[in-house]
C-alpha cells in the first residue's frame, strides 16, 4: 500500500471507535473542574479555555500507559506544578487528534516549560532544541532528554535531516514542537520564521498548529531571573498544506496578539514590605532585630521572617543569615552583660523558665541551649542564665549556632516556600500578616501561659 494511504488509513483507524463508528471522548481538564468535550464524527470542534491539571486532558489510566507515555504525563505533572507554583499556566484551545507540528513563539527557555504543562500528554509532545546548546554536554543533553523530551536540531547544517528523521513519530500521533524563530526574541515581538517544520509536516501528511505562549517573557526574561508571572498559552486551528512561513508567522503573531498579558494582582503593602526586604535595610532590620531578641526584645525573628520570606521568597537565604548573626551577637553580649552582674528586662519570660534553664546548664553546661528551638523557653533566657553560670563564650558560641542556625534557617526556608506557594494569592498579603501577627499572639501566649 502507498505510503500515503497507509497514513490515511492510520488517521482513520486513530479517531474511529470499537467497531468501526465512531465514540464520544470527554476528559476532565484539571481542578477547576472545567471539561472540554469532543463529540463523535467531528462534532464539537470549538476552542474552549482549560485550566490545565497534571493529570490533564488525554491523561490514560495508569494501566494502559506505555513509558512514552508515561514520561509524557510525568513530564506535564511536573512542569504543571512548577507553573502552578509560579503564577499559573491555562490553555485556550486544544491541538488536532493525530500528529501536529506546533510552531510556537519564542521569547523564553520557559517555553518549553509552558507547552509541556498544556499540552496533552496523549500526544507526547518532542521538542526541538538547539544542538550546540542544549546538546553540547552529556549533562544539558540528559536535562533536555529526560524533562524536556528534546531532540536535537543543528543550526549550522544538516537540520533538516534531524527534523525529517521524526517524521515516523508524527505518522505514530506524536507532537513536535518547534520554534521556527530559531533563537529567543528580546522585545516580546515574533521574529521571522524558517521553513523547516512546514517541510516537515508536508512530509510526514499532518497539519501544522500555531500556538501563541504569553507570560514567560516576565516570568524568565531573556538573560534575567525566573519571577512570577501566569502564562497563557493559545492553540490555534491548523494551517492549510499550502501555508508559507509568513502565514504561520502571521498565525502565530495573530494568536499572541488576542491573548492579553495578565499581570499578577498584587497587594500594596506586600510591595512595600518586599521593597524593604530586599534592599540593604532589611538585612539590617534582620539583624537588630534579632540581636535585640537575644537581649530583651519580646518578638521572636521568626515573626520577621514570616513576613518577609513571603513577601520575597527570593531574599529569604540572606534574611535568615542576617538574623541568625544578629542573633549570635546578641547572644554573645546578653552573656557578657549577665556575666558582670546587669539584668536586662526580659518580658513575657516567668521564673519557671529561669529555673528549668539553670538546671539544664548545671547538667549539660553550654550544650543546653540546644533544647532552647523545641522548649519555647526565648533564647534572652538561656543567653542570661549561662552568663550567670560562667558559661564559656567560645562553648557557648558554638553550640548556639548550632541551635539558632538549625532554627532559623528551617524557618525562613519554610516561610520562603510558603511564599511561592502562595504567589497567585499576593493581593490578600495583608490578611496573612493579619493570620500570622494573630497566630502568633495567640502561640505565645500559650506558651507563657505553659511556663507560668
Amino acid at each position: 500500500m502507498p505510503r500515503r494511504l497507509r497514513h490515511r488509513a492510520a488517521v482513520a483507524g486513530y479517531t474511529r471507535g470499537r467497531g468501526g463508528t465512531g465514540v464520544d471522548l470527554a476528559f476532565a481538564a484539571g481542578p477547576s473542574g472545567e471539561r472540554c468535550e469532543r463529540g463523535a464524527r467531528g462534532r464539537g470542534r470549538g476552542r474552549r479555555t482549560v485550566s490545565v491539571g497534571p493529570g490533564g486532558p488525554g491523561a490514560a489510566p495508569a494501566a494502559a500507559l506505555s513509558p512514552s507515555r508515561l514520561g509524557a504525563v510525568l513530564r506535564r505533572a511536573l512542569w504543571w506544578l512548577v507553573l502552578t507554583v509560579t503564577g499559573g499556566v491555562r490553555r485556550h484551545g486544544q491541538l488536532p487528534p493525530r500528529g501536529c507540528v506546533v510552531v510556537a513563539n519564542h521569547s523564553s527557555h520557559a517555553d518549553t516549560a509552558a507547552l509541556l504543562a498544556a499540552l496533552d500528554a496523549r500526544h507526547r509532545p518532542a521538542i526541538g532544541a538547539a544542538a550546540d546548546y542544549w546538546f553540547a554536554s552529556p549533562w544539558r543533553r540528559r536535562i533536555c532528554r529526560v524533562l524536556a523530551a528534546g531532540f536535537p536540531v543543528r543550526r549550522t547544517g544538516g537540520g533538516m535531516d534531524d527534523l525529517l528523521s521524526m517524521a515516523d513519530g508524527l505518522r505514530a500521533g506524536r507532537a513536535v514542537v518547534l520554534f521556527p524563530e530559531g533563537t529567543r526574541g528580546a522585545d516580546g515581538a515574533v521574529g521571522a520564521f524558517h521553513r523547516g517544520a512546514l517541510v516537515l509536516a508536508e512530509r510526514a501528511g499532518v497539519p501544522v498548529v500555531p500556538v501563541a505562549i504569553v507570560g514567560t517573557d516576565r516570568l524568565l526574561p531573556k538573560h534575567g531571573r525566573l519571577r512570577s508571572s501566569p502564562v497563557r498559552v493559545r492553540i490555534g486551528e491548523p494551517l492549510p498544506p499550502s501555508a508559507t512561513p509568513e502565514d504561520a508567522r502571521a498565525a502565530v503573531a495573530a494568536l499572541h496578539a488576542r491573548t492579553p498579558a495578565e499581570p499578577l494582582r498584587d497587594s500594596p503593602v506586600r510591595r512595600r514590605v518586599a521593597a524593604v526586604a530586599a534592599s540593604r535595610m532589611g538585612l539590617l532590620l534582620a539583624f537588630a532585630w534579632a540581636c535585640a531578641e537575644a537581649l530583651s526584645w519580646p518578638l521572636m525573628p521568626e515573626l520577621l521572617l514570616g513576613i518577609a520570606c513571603v513577601a520575597v521568597p527570593r531574599a529569604a537565604l540572606r534574611l535568615s543569615f542576617a538574623a541568625l548573626a544578629g542573633s549570635l551577637a546578641g547572644g554573645l553580649l546578653a552573656l557578657q552583660l549577665a556575666n558582670t552582674g546587669l539584668q536586662l528586662p526580659a518580658p513575657l519570660t516567668t521564673d519557671r523558665m529561669r529555673a528549668e534553664v539553670r538546671q539544664e546548664l548545671a547538667a549539660e553546661s553550654a550544650s543546653a541551649v540546644l533544647h532552647q528551638p523545641w522548649n519555647g523557653i526565648p533564647f534572652k533566657v538561656y543567653a542570661a542564665e549561662a552568663g550567670r553560670a560562667d558559661v564559656p563564650a567560645a562553648d557557648w558560641f558554638v553550640e548556639s549556632a548550632q541551635a539558632r542556625g538549625g532554627r532559623t534557617l528551617t524557618v525562613g526556608a519554610a516561610f520562603a516556600v510558603l511564599g511561592l506557594l502562595l504567589c497567585r494569592f499576593r493581593r490578600h498579603y495583608g490578611a496573612y500578616v493579619a493570620l500570622l501577627g494573630a497566630g502568633f499572639a495567640a502561640g505565645l501566649s500559650l506558651v507563657v501561659a505553659g511556663w507560668s
